[in-house]
């Protein structure tokens, strides 16, 4: 059990805190610092480093949730709550990928800036949606046995 929580803090620590720095630190830094061609350009790149790395995260957190989760039997309430969260983050994630990340490559690539600033837009829409989840999820999972 050691080690699946130890994989699983490391999961959604490299995931959480890649989004609560790419959406509060690097996106409004270079918005106000680089030009949309410059701006699109460097978050795809990061994206396409950040998101390889969140596929792992995902893969940690949901193998050793699952792990953990068998040793209990019937897990309580706030580890279900976290679970549940956790797969919508995950639906989020892959909604992400497989749209608005896409388009935003596309549109890079194309140098068609106001179509990639839309995927862009909608990418950190959908980023704030699953920091807020996961905030959530670090409180249940950090207060949830105060309960029981």
């Amino acid at each position: 059990m050691f080690f699946a929580k130890f994989l699983h803090i490391l999961g959604f620590t490299i995931w959480i805190g890649g989004m609560f720095f790419a959406h509060n630190a690097l996106r409004p830094t270079v918005a106000v610092t680089l030009e949309p061609p410059l701006r699109l350009t460097l978050l795809a790149g990061v994206f396409t480093r950040f998101f390889f790395w969140v596929w792992i995260a995902i893969a940690l957190i949901l193998g050793s949730g699952l792990a953990m989760m068998a040793q209990m039997g019937k897990p309580p309430v706030p580890v279900t709550l976290m679970a549940v969260i956790g797969i919508v983050m995950m639906l989020i994630f892959g909604h992400i990928f497989f749209a608005p990340y896409r388009r935003l490559k596309r549109h890079v690539a194309a140098q068609e800036w106001q179509a990639a600033g839309v995927a862009m837009a909608s990418i950190r829409k959908l980023v704030a949606v699953n920091l807020v989840l996961g905030l959530i999820t670090i409180l249940i999972g950090g207060l949830g046995p105060l309960a029981y």
